[in-house]
Protein backbone atom coordinates (compact mmCIF):
# COMPACT_ATOMS: atom_id res chain seq x y z
CA UNK A 1 0.00 0.00 0.00
CA UNK A 2 2.58 2.46 1.38
CA UNK A 3 5.92 1.71 -0.36
CA UNK A 4 8.10 3.69 1.83
CA UNK A 5 11.13 4.74 1.06
CA UNK A 6 14.28 5.59 2.97
CA UNK A 7 15.47 8.77 1.05
CA UNK A 8 13.91 12.44 1.61
CA UNK A 9 10.33 13.21 0.06
CA UNK A 10 10.12 15.75 -2.31
CA UNK A 11 6.70 16.82 -3.90
CA UNK A 12 5.91 16.44 -7.43
CA UNK A 13 5.78 20.12 -8.71
CA UNK A 14 2.23 19.62 -9.56
CA UNK A 15 1.03 18.08 -6.40
CA UNK A 16 -0.77 21.00 -5.33
CA UNK A 17 -4.69 22.30 -5.45
CA UNK A 18 -5.78 20.54 -8.49
CA UNK A 19 -4.94 17.46 -6.81
CA UNK A 20 -7.27 15.60 -4.16
CA UNK A 21 -10.29 17.81 -4.39
CA UNK A 22 -12.37 15.83 -5.77
CA UNK A 23 -13.94 16.92 -9.04
CA UNK A 24 -17.08 17.45 -7.10
CA UNK A 25 -16.87 21.57 -6.27
CA UNK A 26 -16.41 21.18 -3.00
CA UNK A 27 -13.24 23.08 -2.33
CA UNK A 28 -10.65 21.42 -0.24
CA UNK A 29 -10.82 19.48 2.76
CA UNK A 30 -8.41 20.97 5.74
CA UNK A 31 -5.44 19.56 5.30
CA UNK A 32 -6.21 17.26 1.24
CA UNK A 33 -3.59 17.09 -1.45
CA UNK A 34 -0.63 18.69 0.53
CA UNK A 35 -2.75 21.43 2.08
CA UNK A 36 -0.26 21.31 5.52
CA UNK A 37 2.25 23.03 3.24
CA UNK A 38 -0.04 25.96 2.25
CA UNK A 39 -1.14 26.64 5.64
CA UNK A 40 2.63 26.28 7.62
CA UNK A 41 3.76 28.23 4.82
CA UNK A 42 0.94 30.66 5.28
CA UNK A 43 1.26 30.99 9.24
CA UNK A 44 5.28 31.82 8.59
CA UNK A 45 4.73 34.54 6.11
CA UNK A 46 2.41 35.76 9.01
CA UNK A 47 5.24 35.92 11.80
CA UNK A 48 8.48 34.08 12.05
CA UNK A 49 7.81 30.98 13.99
CA UNK A 50 9.14 27.54 15.19
CA UNK A 51 8.05 24.45 14.65
CA UNK A 52 5.77 24.21 18.05
CA UNK A 53 4.37 27.38 17.58
CA UNK A 54 3.36 26.08 14.19
CA UNK A 55 1.66 23.47 16.51
CA UNK A 56 0.08 25.36 18.60
CA UNK A 57 -1.27 27.66 15.93
CA UNK A 58 -2.70 25.51 14.03
CA UNK A 59 -4.17 23.92 16.99
CA UNK A 60 -5.60 27.02 18.32
CA UNK A 61 -6.81 28.21 14.60
CA UNK A 62 -8.83 24.69 14.58
CA UNK A 63 -10.74 25.62 17.58
CA UNK A 64 -8.61 22.35 19.62
CA UNK A 65 -10.09 19.80 16.07
CA UNK A 66 -6.77 19.71 14.98
CA UNK A 67 -3.35 19.05 16.89
CA UNK A 68 -0.75 18.03 13.95
CA UNK A 69 1.74 15.56 15.44
CA UNK A 70 5.87 17.02 15.48
CA UNK A 71 5.99 14.09 13.05
CA UNK A 72 3.80 15.64 10.99
CA UNK A 73 5.55 19.42 11.30
CA UNK A 74 9.22 19.17 11.68
CA UNK A 75 9.83 16.72 7.98
CA UNK A 76 7.24 19.54 6.66
CA UNK A 77 9.58 22.41 7.53
CA UNK A 78 12.78 20.51 6.21
CA UNK A 79 11.14 20.00 2.58
CA UNK A 80 10.00 23.48 2.88
CA UNK A 81 13.93 24.37 3.83
CA UNK A 82 14.64 22.03 0.85
CA UNK A 83 12.38 23.64 -1.69
CA UNK A 84 13.74 27.48 -0.72
CA UNK A 85 10.34 28.58 0.55
CA UNK A 86 11.68 29.01 4.11
CA UNK A 87 15.14 29.82 5.39
CA UNK A 88 16.12 28.64 9.26
CA UNK A 89 18.12 30.28 11.63
CA UNK A 90 19.15 29.29 14.79
CA UNK A 91 17.27 30.89 17.52
CA UNK A 92 18.94 29.08 21.15
CA UNK A 93 18.35 25.26 20.12
CA UNK A 94 15.28 25.89 18.21
CA UNK A 95 15.20 26.59 14.74
CA UNK A 96 13.34 30.26 13.58
CA UNK A 97 11.23 29.72 10.32
CA UNK A 98 11.41 32.88 7.88
CA UNK A 99 9.46 32.83 4.80
CA UNK A 100 11.63 33.20 1.31
CA UNK A 101 10.62 35.60 -1.29
CA UNK A 102 10.37 31.99 -3.43
CA UNK A 103 8.20 31.21 -0.69
CA UNK A 104 5.99 34.38 -1.23
CA UNK A 105 6.06 33.92 -4.62
CA UNK A 106 4.60 30.52 -4.07
CA UNK A 107 1.78 31.38 -1.42
CA UNK A 108 0.65 34.41 -4.09
CA UNK A 109 0.19 31.81 -6.75
CA UNK A 110 -1.58 29.59 -4.63
CA UNK A 111 -3.19 32.39 -2.66
CA UNK A 112 -7.29 30.73 -3.88
CA UNK A 113 -6.17 27.59 -2.28
CA UNK A 114 -4.15 29.13 0.93
CA UNK A 115 -7.78 31.23 1.74
CA UNK A 116 -9.79 28.28 0.86
CA UNK A 117 -7.97 26.19 3.48
CA UNK A 118 -7.73 29.13 6.06
CA UNK A 119 -11.30 29.73 5.83
CA UNK A 120 -11.93 26.04 6.52
CA UNK A 121 -9.95 26.27 9.38
CA UNK A 122 -11.58 29.08 11.16
CA UNK A 123 -14.94 27.03 10.99
CA UNK A 124 -13.27 23.59 12.09
CA UNK A 125 -16.93 22.37 13.22
CA UNK A 126 -18.50 21.40 9.96
CA UNK A 127 -15.14 19.57 8.86
CA UNK A 128 -13.79 17.85 12.28
CA UNK A 129 -15.73 14.97 12.28
CA UNK A 130 -16.53 14.11 8.59
CA UNK A 131 -14.92 10.98 7.41
CA UNK A 132 -12.56 12.58 4.61
CA UNK A 133 -11.09 14.54 7.16
CA UNK A 134 -10.17 11.60 9.75
CA UNK A 135 -8.91 9.52 6.62
CA UNK A 136 -6.03 12.13 5.38
CA UNK A 137 -5.27 12.87 9.03
CA UNK A 138 -4.71 9.41 9.25
CA UNK A 139 -2.87 9.52 6.21
CA UNK A 140 -0.77 12.01 7.06
CA UNK A 141 -0.18 10.36 10.21
CA UNK A 142 0.99 6.76 8.53
CA UNK A 143 3.32 9.29 6.14
CA UNK A 144 5.13 10.84 8.81
CA UNK A 145 5.55 8.14 10.91
CA UNK A 146 6.84 5.88 7.92
CA UNK A 147 8.92 8.33 6.71
CA UNK A 148 10.24 10.18 9.87
CA UNK A 149 14.07 9.30 10.63
CA UNK A 150 14.55 6.11 8.66
CA UNK A 151 12.01 4.22 9.91
CA UNK A 152 12.72 0.45 11.73
CA UNK A 153 11.37 -2.70 9.74
CA UNK A 154 9.71 -3.24 13.14
CA UNK A 155 8.24 0.12 13.27
CA UNK A 156 6.73 0.05 9.40
CA UNK A 157 5.33 -3.66 10.50
CA UNK A 158 4.28 -2.21 13.46
CA UNK A 159 2.11 0.34 11.11
CA UNK A 160 1.39 -1.90 8.74
CA UNK A 161 -0.52 -3.97 11.39
CA UNK A 162 -2.80 -1.34 13.09
CA UNK A 163 -4.13 -0.46 9.14
CA UNK A 164 -5.13 -4.02 8.98
CA UNK A 165 -6.60 -4.21 12.10
CA UNK A 166 -8.56 -1.33 11.76
CA UNK A 167 -9.82 -2.13 8.07
CA UNK A 168 -10.95 -5.29 9.88
CA UNK A 169 -12.96 -3.89 12.28
CA UNK A 170 -14.60 -1.37 10.10
CA UNK A 171 -15.31 -3.69 7.33
CA UNK A 172 -17.03 -5.96 10.63
CA UNK A 173 -19.08 -3.05 11.54
CA UNK A 174 -23.28 -4.27 10.97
Amino acid sequence: MFGFSHHHHHPRAAHGPHHGGGGRGRGPKMFDAGAMRYIVLQLISEKPRHGYEIIKELEQRSGGGYTPSPGAIYPLLSMLLDMGHVAATADGNKKLHTITPEGEAFLAENRQFVDAIVARMSDPAESRDDLRTIMHELKHAVIAQGQENHPSAAKLEHIRAILRRTTAEILALE
